[in-house]
């Protein structure tokens, strides 16, 4: 057939033109053609000859700088344009019949090439900002909008109306294109191109300048915005190389959280009237926040509306198929051209299944918009609320902290979960609205559909809806009492990771690993509930929607006889039953985060008084033009107690006074009591006095850290002004070293500059003072080793010491020093005294206050102020309180003599190396194993990434792209093989039964339509009357239904059983593995690595992969279902599924690498943030005493910002991946609907299997998303089962002896004879031996002595008798039996040792002495006594059941150490071993402890490994050693004679 314009009937009345030219229909359309023919010729050669960018000047992304005024106006506009443009092709072609007349769709068709060259066009010339070329689109808007309007106007002229659908398109399309010359000349009028002499100029927004913004989403165009594209290039990325924040750039401004605190807060200042409470809080919220959450419940309202566009297209098209006739009536003839009307077009199947298709892209396109508005919004939202809690916290009162009226936990979990479950409650919101809307009109519909059995269906839905919310409510409740015995298990455990050494050497392991196993008892009966629990809300959600369906349908058939039960009724009410559960299911979980969000409202800290302890002065609005430091300096300012005060002439040589000063930390009596002293300038000021009198209070109320009930505090104006102050007040910045150190979580350098500039002199000097330098030589990375609470254990002296650097590195002019001297030992006081305070300080003329105990340095001071109970006892030079106190001076006196005795005795230069530093810088040497250490497969993973190497890093990309199938082997295979099997079996009948179900409903409809046929053919009132029965189909139909509800209990509880069962299988096995492996894992992995398999790895395993298996499994059983169903009923769909299975397979690729290194970004940028909270808390008063908050604030806002921006990406790239996987699903639908209406016209497909084919298609889209997000959930999931597994790879400590238990002797070792035969010992295979042929003889009873200096291999020597180390050569013979032979449970347990670190554990006193409680009351209160502690622990409430904190804290270091002796005298054993076991004891106590010994274990073998030479002169034999190799082996006295005896030399340098 030859195709002609105007049609090719030979009598057409289409080419007459009797009635003049514009009255012929075709000339009209082909007039149409020319405005889009032209420009089609302009544009296409601009474009493809391109041009260079006028942009480039500046530096900005050229993509996403939208120039033109009214942008997204005119994207909305060509969008509607094209939309109508496609209704008037369809049209076309619907209303030509059999006859080809291309005026008729050809016009329309160039005018939709026409459409979409325009705005690609625009967005070209937009981005490159030359507003001339668009002169074109200006002249083709006009030339349309003309002859649009003279065919509109020809139509009208005509008769031709509203009721003819070309009349209605035609005016549609003269609006839009009036519309949208609107916009050009709007363009004109703004940027003023032409016919203005001036065009005007115009700057790129700020964010795009930055390239470090890369988070492009509020710049990009309305086609980018809706579908994410600008993601792509930042989504495949992610294939090449790992996503870190440095790729993931800058937070635009608008996003900040900065931004976002000055919104809430000048919407709080707003509220200003109302009274503070929840209801403030949301309202502020409301105001802050309300105007894109309002957008979001629009978008959602737009989206839940189109849904419905599903079932409705599915009843018109299968209804339209099960019609007899498919003739069309022939169209009406006007103006020489077809016309029909609206109704008929409708009509047509292939026209609904286009339409299916738009409405479902533009359904999900408003869906994910709506999504990621709420998720966009929640963010900021929380950045806000965050950084509102901080400046909270930094106005804290220091009382409320010491009193406990707010502990770092409460602030932790205020940020961590109060705020997370606000912005929870902002992204479930559109939902609340949405819902109610979403379930009136699928009622209404399905009303429509099936009369008043749908009500029926519909209420079973709604009843069951609290019993959802009841579930919901109990899962909650499980969760939180789960989480209670999570964290006293996590106790536990932690005690038990941190004491591992002292538990193997007493062989304890196991008791501490029942009282775990205990625990977990408790939490595993909580994981059962939790788990039936969620198996009950998983059964629901599956088993609602058919057995509405089923009452439905039953109900339907037997209320009417001639029920009309049709494939269009029966699967459109089926689509519908699925959109209603939607709603219902996430009702429970929106109701509970409302709930949530309500309580923890009423948390937050915004009204609560005891924030504000000092007067707030009102802030002062943010100039955004400043750089952010200068925001905070000038809004944050805060009137400060001292600020308020008037300037008071003072003498200039004092720095600050106090008088008449009552300082309190609570509203009760005062602290402080008539405070008057002044502190002179330039000079050092002690402060004196016993324990608890008020000194430390001193200083803190002069930083202003106390309330002042009275009096003044005057600092000198002289003193010079920090340029960070944040407000004007009399003092300035002053360097504090507070009595407890405080540290960062940072590098040891970044805590000693603190954010002053590295001056590498006085850098060294200040290390020198504080003797850091030997300790900084031990660590692994030097000074740049990571230190405080996530980094490397320091002692308390190392702290302390790091906490005085600070101090005497910064540069200001006073400085206060709480006790530095606490926990150092003498020599190390006596240099920093010398070299920090008096030389380095003292040169510097800088004001020095100095608290402490150390009177032997009182002659250094220039002035003292003694203090008793809260009151100044008195103060000036030492020659003026000789004079006026003369008592008190002798009493210094006394004390100065007997603390410089002290001194005298420790004079000597090896001395210093043998004292309590050495030992803590021996523990940190032990820890620091690491350098050869065995690394865990996570830290060889990151290492890999970081290395530069590039074959390295494609190897890791191709780790990284792989699913870890071994993981997933692993978690499977632990469920065991009869669960496993259950679970595969019960997922399978479930999805084929509920495919079996929909295969008899489409059977049954089509017999019915059959049945109604044959009824019309022969004469029969109904197909009752020609005996069809509905009786049978639908008892086939009822049994099937029950079946899959029995079977949805039966898929349910089999996947979170094997979720428990694995849970429990996992952390036995993890723990038992861990008290059996060799001390070598503990010193080589850190203690935080290990209990992170216990905490975040367990709990993921308990919780999280069971429902992410669940969701998985069933979301890619119903994708592989729902295919395999459209492809049976349209085989062809085969062909069309290849290329979208590929897309399908490159999109889920790129989406699972980026969205696992987002997700793990999410979480490692919220451990700074939750870390700076808690830090901040603890250094409150420090950072206020620097005057530094503004720089933590700086700070807060660098880590929150962090944070939210890895979880926007994330959520963007969770968009990404549904717009994509959403466009998918439709096209599926499209193809679907397509090949299954050809399909029945012209092969006699019946129409219930093209309803069953439609509404599996329409399912597709929704599981393909869930499929892909499961997957990527799954893949960082199953990474916390391969953590575990390579912990459970690790070789335990051969705990097999060649003898058995009973083998061995009850009281072995009675006499205590040990015989070291040619022994060499190592750590690990792979090191070097730490002892080398050793050889010695200890007679039973003997005292023995081991010293040596350190590294020499003492430690390793003790070691050695308990196994602890490998024994690779030789070997020790206890009371003739070789302990390589024996059980390590029995050895150990049979000797006993005292470590030089004292390690007690919570509980009871009478627990710590004896866990295995064999012991009498008689047998511990007499070791009580033998340790000096009878009286301290008769003095308890409770004397042996008084408990022990965690570590021992409320006791002594020297206590802790006289429990461990304690618990060595409660052992009876015959051999005791002592490794520098009175290390944190004084001398006299030491001294004492030297005769029990002696005493108490006369009978017994002591081998003594000594840091004091002196304590070793009465032993019966002295070994001494060196690298490995024992030097001498004699009788004290007789080494003491040898004239170049190694141990004589120790012994000199000792005295």
């Amino acid at each position: 057939m030859s195709l002609a314009f105007c049609g090719n009937e030979n009598n057409s009345v289409a080419y007459n033109v009797d009635g003049g030219v514009l009255n012929n229909g075709c000339f009209l359309d082909a007039l149409n053609v020319v405005p889009h023919v032209f420009l089609l010729f302009i544009t296409f050669p601009i474009l493809f000859i391109g041009w260079g960018s006028q942009s480039s000047k500046v530096h900005i992304h050229h993509s996403t700088w939208l120039h033109f005024p009214g942008h997204n106006l005119r994207w909305l506009l060509t969008f509607v344009l094209l939309f109508v443009l496609v209704c008037e092709i369809a049209e076309g072609i619907v209303s030509d019949g059999q006859t080809l007349h291309l005026h008729l769709y050809m016009p329309a068709g160039l005018a939709f090439m026409a459409g979409i060259t325009s705005i690609v066009y625009y967005h070209n010339i937009e981005t490159s900002n030359f507003p001339k070329l668009l002169l074109a689109l200006l002249i083709y808007w006009v030339l349309a909008f003309i002859m649009k309007t003279i065919k509109f106007a020809k139509y009208t002229e005509h008769g031709i109306g509203p009721r003819q659908l070309r009349y209605c398109i035609t005016g549609l399309l003269v609006l839009l294109y009036g519309f949208l010359l609107a916009v050009e000349i709007n363009v004109i009028l703004g940027r003023r191109y032409v016919c203005f002499a001036n065009p005007t100029e115009v700057k790129p927004p700020e964010d795009l300048q930055d390239l470090g913004v890369r988070f492009l989403q509020p710049f990009v165009n309305l086609l980018s915005k809706a579908t994410y594209w600008w993601m792509n290039t930042f989504i495949t990325s992610a294939h090449r190389r790992p996503i870190d924040l440095k790729v993931i750039g800058k937070l635009p401004i608008a996003m900040r959280a900065l931004t976002n605190y000055i919104k809430l807060r000048r919407a709080f200042e707003d509220q200003k009237v109302t009274p503070p409470g929840p209801k403030w809080i949301w309202q502020a919220l409301r105001k802050a926040f309300g105007r894109p959450l309002i957008l979001s419940i629009m978008f959602r309202f737009l989206a839940d509306l189109l849904g419905f566009a599903g079932p409705l297209c599915i009843s018109g098209i299968v209804h339209h198929i099960s019609k007899d006739n498919h003739t069309i009536q022939p169209p009406m003839r006007l103006l020489g051209i077809y016309f029909i009307s609206s109704k008929e077009f409708l009509e047509n199947a292939y026209v609904l299944a286009v339409l299916l298709f738009f409405a479902l892209l533009l359904q999900r396109t408003f869906l994910q918009a709506s999504y990621y508005v709420a998720i966009e919004t929640g963010i900021n939202l929380r950045g806000a609320i965050q950084t509102k809690i901080y400046n909270k916290i930094m106005r804290l009162c220091t009382s409320n902290m010491s009193m406990g009226e707010l502990t770092v936990p409460q602030i932790c979990n205020l940020v961590a979960i109060d705020t997370n479950q606000l912005m929870w409650f902002f992204f479930l919101c559109p939902n609340l609205w949405a819902m109610p809307v979403q379930i009136i009109v699928g009622v209404i519909l399905l009303y429509y559909l099936l009369g008043i059995s749908a009500l029926i269906g519909a209420t079973i839905i709604a009843v069951l809806a609290p019993v959802q919310y009841f579930v919901a409510t109990k899962l909650s409740h499980t969760q939180k009492s789960t989480l209670e015995y999570s964290s006293e298990r996590l106790k536990k455990t932690n005690e038990l990771l941190r004491g591992i050494k002292l538990l193997k050497l007493y062989a304890w392991e196991q008791i501490f690993c029942d009282s775990v196993e205990e625990t977990r008892g408790k939490e595993l009966t909580s994981l059962q509930a939790f788990a039936l629990y969620t198996s009950i809300s998983i059964f629901m959600n599956a088993a609602i929607p058919i057995a509405a369906v089923l009452t439905t349908f039953v109900v339907h058939v037997h209320i009417s006889e001639d029920a009309d039960l049709s494939p269009a009724v029966a699967f459109a009410s089926l689509s519908l039953f699925h959109i209603l559960v939607t709603p219902l299911f996430l009702l429970s979980s929106v109701v509970r985060s409302t709930v949530k969000a309500l309580s923890s409202s009423k948390s937050f800290p915004f009204s609560s008084t005891s924030f504000l302890p000092r007067r707030l002065q009102p802030l002062k609005v943010v100039n955004r033009k400043r750089p952010p430091r200068d925001d905070w300096n000038n809004y944050t300012s805060q009137g400060d107690p001292e600020g308020e005060l008037p300037f008071h002439e003072m003498d200039q040589g004092v720095c600050f006074k106090i008088s008449s000063g009552y300082f309190t930390w609570t509203d009760g009596l005062p602290t402080l009591c008539n405070v008057d002293i002044r502190i002179p300038f330039g000079k050092l000021t002690m402060i004196v006095g016993q324990v608890g009198c008020g000194k430390s209070s001193l200083l803190l109320a002069a930083l202003g850290e106390m309330q002042r009930v009275s009096g003044t505090v005057v600092w000198n104006r002289s003193v010079k002004v920090s340029r960070l102050l944040l407000f004007h007040a009399k003092r300035g910045a002053v360097a504090y070293a507070s009595q407890k150190p405080w540290l960062l979580n940072a590098t040891l350098v970044e805590n000693i500059t603190f954010e002053m500039p590295m001056i590498k002199p006085r850098y060294k000097a200040v290390i020198e003072a504080c003797s850091l330098q030997p300790d900084i030589d031990i660590l692994p990375q030097g000074d740049q080793t990571e230190i405080g609470e996530r980094g490397i254990i320091l002692s308390g002296g190392q702290k302390q010491r790091i906490s005085v650097a600070r101090a005497l590195y910064q540069q200001t002019n006073v400085v206060f020093l709480d006790d530095p001297f606490s926990a150092l030992d003498i020599h190390l006081s006596d240099h920093l005294m010398q070299d920090g305070i008096l030389k380095l300080l003292g040169e510097e003329k800088r004001t020095v206050v100095l608290v402490t105990h150390k009177l032997q340095y009182l002659p250094h001071a220039d002035w003292i102020i003694a203090m008793k109970d809260g009151t100044i006892q008195t103060e000036g030079t030492l020659k003026d309180i000789q004079k006026a106190e003369p008592e008190l001076f002798e009493q210094w006196k006394t004390l100065m003599h007997r603390q410089d005795q002290e001194f005298e005795k420790v004079t000597d230069d090896f001395k210093i190396q043998k004292n309590m530093t050495v030992l803590e810088r021996n523990n940190l040497r032990r820890a620091m194993y690491s350098r050869e250490a065995m690394k865990t497969e996570e830290d060889e993973e990151e290492e890999s990434v970081s290395s530069e190497d590039d074959d390295n890093l494609s190897q890791v990309m191709r780790q990284r792209a792989t699913i870890p199938w071994r993981s997933c082997n692993t978690y499977l295979s632990s469920a065991g093989v009869l669960l496993l099997s259950l679970l595969l079996l019960s997922q399978l009948l479930k999805h084929s039964l509920m495919v079996a179900i929909d295969y008899w409903l489409a059977h049954w409809t089509s017999q019915v339509i059959t049945a109604k046929k044959e009824a019309t053919a022969h004469n029969c009132s109904s197909a009752q009357d020609c005996g069809f029965s509905h009786s049978w189909y639908l008892s086939v139909f009822s049994v099937l239904c029950c079946l899959g509800i029995i079977l949805c209990l039966a898929t349910s509880v089999a996947v979170e059983w094997t979720g428990f069962k694995v849970a429990k299988e996992l952390h036995q096995n993890l723990l038992n593995k861990i008290i059996l492996a060799p001390m070598r894992l503990f010193e080589t992995m850190p203690i935080g690595s290990i209990l992170n398999r216990f905490s975040t790895d367990t709990n993921t395993i308990d919780q999280h992969i069971p429902t992410t298996l669940e969701c998985l499994s069933r979301s890619t059983l119903l994708c592989v279902s729902a295919l395999g169903v459209i492809s049976y009923v349209t085989p062809v769909f085969l062909i069309a599924l290849l290329p979208l299975a590929v897309a399908c397979y490159f999109i889920q690729k790129y989406f699972r690498m980026a969205s696992r290194d987002l997700q793990q970004l999410e979480d490692s940028t919220q451990l700074p943030l939750l870390s700076h909270f808690s830090e901040t808390v603890e250094g409150l008063s420090t950072i206020r005493a620097f005057r530094y908050e503004p720089r933590f604030r700086q700070r807060l806002l660098q880590f929150t910002d962090a944070n939210n921006i890895a979880s926007l990406f994330l959520t963007a790239a969770n968009r990404w991946l549904e717009v994509r996987m959403e466009y998918i699903g439709a096209c599926v639908v499209l193809l679907a609907a397509v090949a299954s209406i050809t399909n029945s016209l012209y092969n006699q497909l019946s129409p219930g299997l093209v309803g069953l084919g439609l509404t599996y298609a329409l399912m597709v889209s929704n599981y393909m998303n869930w499929m892909v997000r499961n997957l990527a959930d799954m893949e960082v999931q199953l990474g916390s089962v391969k953590r575990i597994n390579g912990l459970l790879k690790s070789e335990p400590e051969n705990y097999e002896g060649l003898l058995t238990v009973s083998q061995v002797p009850d009281g072995w070792p009675q006499q205590g004879e040990i015989k070291i035969q040619n022994l060499s010992v190592r750590y690990d295979a792979t090191l070097k031996p730490v002892l080398k042929n050793v050889n010695a003889h200890i007679n039973p009873g003997q005292k023995v002595g081991i010293c040596g200096r350190t590294g020499s291999g003492k430690s390793s020597f003790s070691l050695a008798f308990f196994r602890m180390v490998d024994m690779f050569e030789g070997r020790i013979v206890i009371d003739n039996i070789d302990i390589a032979k024996l059980p390590l449970q029995t050895l150990r347990s049979r000797l006993s040792i005292i470590l030089q670190d004292p390690i007690l554990f919570s509980g009871t006193i009478r627990f710590n002495l004896d866990p295995e409680m064999k012991a009498t009351d008689e047998m511990l209160w007499e070791a009580l006594e033998i340790a000096q502690l009878k009286p301290v622990v008769k003095s308890l409430p409770g004397g042996l059941d008084a408990m022990v904190t965690e570590g021992g804290e409320n006791f002594s270091q020297g206590q802790r150490q006289l429990f461990c002796l304690a618990r060595a005298f409660v052992r009876k054993s015959s051999i005791l071993i002592m490794d520098e076991a009175t290390a944190s004891i004084d001398m006299a106590t030491e001294s004492i402890l030297q005769k029990v010994v002696m005493t108490a274990f006369a009978d017994r073998t002591v081998v003594t490994i000594a840091h004091r030479v002196h304590t070793i002169l009465n032993a019966d034999l002295v070994i001494v050693m060196k690298r490995g190799i024992i030097l001498e082996c004699d009788r004290p006295q007789a080494l003491l004679e040898t004239e170049d005896s190694v141990f004589a030399s120790f012994v000199q340098a000792d005295k």
